[in-house]
């Protein structure tokens, strides 16, 4: 009777401990550190703060946003150790690429696509060893344009191969956001505007965007176990 009375005293004080989050942290640039702010558009992780509430899930995530503003792939690796893996995630939403590509008209510089995927595969082997579950995501767009005239849609769509490649040969899951940009633009930018459709300036997300992205990655936060 004793046993009994006890085993029921620690179910109940199990069912009252909280419950462990999951530490989902979200990697990457510019467009990803606008994603925890609310200044002109409410951003990506924001938006997915509220649709786990809605959900009724903000006890079971713990939503952090790891973007600096001009980062490359190499940037990335340089910082993964002091922003991501000492914070102990569970899952790293690794969103990268548009400054690989942009920056080598913008600024001279840029990322050659053998050097990406070095640095890339790189921050895979890192998170993995460290038994971390990674998400990756192609870079979106950088202009709007539905006809492939903008200046870096073959690069873009060199680099977002590769990555959808990563993804596959490592089993891990993938939002495809520069496939889904693409399909949105096609029905809802009949005019073949260069941005105000998805994007303020061809780079950074507008409140369509951001909830875009948000609807995506929500998606494949879910599915992973």
């Amino acid at each position: 009777m004793k046993k009994l009375a006890f085993f029921i005293s620690l179910a109940a004080l199990v069912a009252f401990m909280p419950q462990k989050k999951t530490r989902v942290i979200f990697f990457g640039d510019s467009i990803t550190e606008l994603g925890v702010r609310k200044d002109r558009y409410t951003g990506y992780i924001l938006k997915m703060d509220s649709m786990l509430k809605v959900e009724k899930k903000n006890d079971q995530y713990e939503l952090i946003g790891a973007g600096i503003s001009g980062n490359k792939v190499y940037d990335l690796y340089l910082r993964l150790e002091d922003d991501v893996l000492s914070k102990n995630p569970d899952v790293v939403v690794i969103y990268v690429g548009v400054n690989d590509v942009w920056h080598k008209t913008l600024l001279g510089t840029g990322t050659d696509p053998d050097k990406f995927e070095k640095f890339y595969l790189a921050i895979l082997k890192k998170i993995k060893e460290k038994n971390i579950k990674a998400i990756l995501c192609t870079p979106a767009v950088v202009g709007e344009k539905t006809d492939m005239s903008n200046q870096l849609d073959g690069d873009l769509n060199r680099y977002s191969n590769m990555i959808r490649d990563m993804a596959r040969r490592n089993n891990l899951p993938l939002v495809d956001l520069r496939q889904k940009f693409l399909d949105y633009n096609k029905v809802n930018n009949s005019a073949n505007e260069e941005k105000n459709i998805l994007t303020y300036d061809r780079v950074h997300l507008n409140e369509k965007g951001n909830q875009l992205v948000a609807d995506e990655m929500w998606k494949a936060v879910k599915s992973v176990n």
